[in-house]
């Protein structure tokens, strides 16, 4: 199996377009090739002309740790070419970034997640490409998470960094699917093209992600492929006072974490409603104490999630409407929880960031129903679910 990025070193022909073109970089520490060394430094070596590079949320060195913590722009110390910033004091690419390069090679690994900014990122550089005449390829790479598609669809006008379009939170692509998706949706007239993978099997051995291939990290909490698998549920965690875990070893592989709760109880309540929601991985009853972020220094009861080895199940794991059920059994337990964090999320102020994450209020609403229920919310997501995967069938590129 090889990568975008491993077919263009190897094959002449594909980088031929290149030459004697202008080349941008957008990458993060997971942007390597086969043997491990960074995009950035095997494209040069190769010799193509790079003139400059960018960094998306948490920075090219992939150094920043949580939401809204900036990375500046600089220089690199080895090649001495600008170094961009996507996630510092813009989220777009400016005239002045566009101008440093003729071709923007695009080689994220992305979590087959929605709210995961390099989805909205790739967006960003697609319509500003179109608007100065630039060319965007995506050095395609795997969706961790696999082709199962899973949420309601974003609303419009609930638009945000971590809701780029009308999308369910598990998506199912790859990101040079979305891009060519982004391009017919938003009727975007850009040069656009994908250095697809060679051998990459969505349903084979992984589900997703292949067995021989190491896993680094896109982004500092996103530590091994349970939590890729689980993020789809346990990113909607962040707009809760909830610990999402970060400040362990195992940050967003866990349903919750909290001082005041009983995970054991909350476990009952939730296979009381809805048994076949927690199908596809094993639950753990488990401790731990933050040493940051939410609940620091506080012991936590918490639900551990395995998605993995012989507890899961690719084709009954679902890890939106497990986390939604968890949020479900925590307010039935205890109806005046508090359970909503209130603060600005992903530079979004007037919203509610559980209604910014889920792209509207419906998840929220049903939780806090308490006439609602599990059939109530199947009901909506499985219809957008359907909804979703007609409108990008015609996107696929790997069966």
């Amino acid at each position: 199996m090889k990568n975008g990025i491993d077919r263009l070193l190897a094959d002449p022909a594909l980088r031929a377009p290149l030459d004697g073109r202008r080349v941008a970089l957008l990458a993060h520490p997971a942007s390597v090739t086969e043997d491990l060394t960074h995009s950035l430094d095997a494209l040069i070596a190769a010799g193509v002309k790079v003139t400059s590079a960018f960094g998306p949320q948490h920075g090219l060195k992939g150094d920043k740790q949580d939401n809204m913590v900036e990375t500046a722009d600089e220089t690199d110390p080895v090649h001495g070419i600008p170094v961009f910033s996507l996630y510092g004091e813009v989220r777009r690419p400016t005239g002045q970034m566009m101008s440093t390069a003729d071709v923007f090679l695009f080689d994220l690994q992305d979590l087959g997640c929605r709210i995961y900014t390099f989805v909205t990122t790739l967006l960003y550089l697609l319509e500003e490409a179109a608007k100065h005449g630039k060319s965007v390829w995506v050095l395609d790479r795997p969706n961790p998470a696999g082709r199962p598609v899973e949420g309601t669809l974003l609303l419009p006008g609930q638009e945000s960094f971590v809701g780029a379009a009308p999308m369910p939170m598990r998506h199912g692509l790859t990101m040079g699917e979305m891009g060519s998706w982004f391009v017919e949706h938003f009727n975007l007239d850009v040069d656009y093209r994908v250095i697809g993978m060679e051998g990459w099997d969505p349903d084979g051995p992984g589900h997703g992600w292949p067995t021989d291939r190491v896993w680094i990290n896109p982004s500092p909490n996103a530590a091994n492929v349970n939590m890729a698998r689980a993020y789809a549920g346990t990113v909607m965690i962040e707009g809760a006072t909830l610990s999402e875990g970060r400040g362990t070893t195992r940050p967003l592989e866990v349903l919750f974490g909290a001082p005041d709760l009983d995970a054991a109880a909350v476990r009952a309540e939730m296979e009381r409603l809805a048994p076949d929601w927690l199908e596809g991985c094993a639950l753990r009853e488990t401790w731990f104490e933050p040493t940051f972020h939410k609940h620091q220094g506080k012991l936590c009861s918490a639900l551990m999630i395995h998605a993995e080895g012989p507890f899961y199940d690719h084709a009954t794991f679902r890890p939106w409407r497990l986390q939604a059920l968890a949020f479900k059994a925590i307010r039935n337990l205890h109806p005046e929880y508090e359970l909503w964090r209130d603060f600005p999320y992903e530079y979004e102020f007037d919203r509610l960031a559980i209604d910014v994450i889920n792209g509207g209020p419906a998840l929220r609403e049903w939780v806090d129903d308490p006439g609602s229920e599990p059939g109530d919310l199947e009901a909506l997501a499985s219809a957008d679910e359907a909804a979703w995967q007609e409108l990008t069938a015609a996107r696929i590129l790997y069966q």
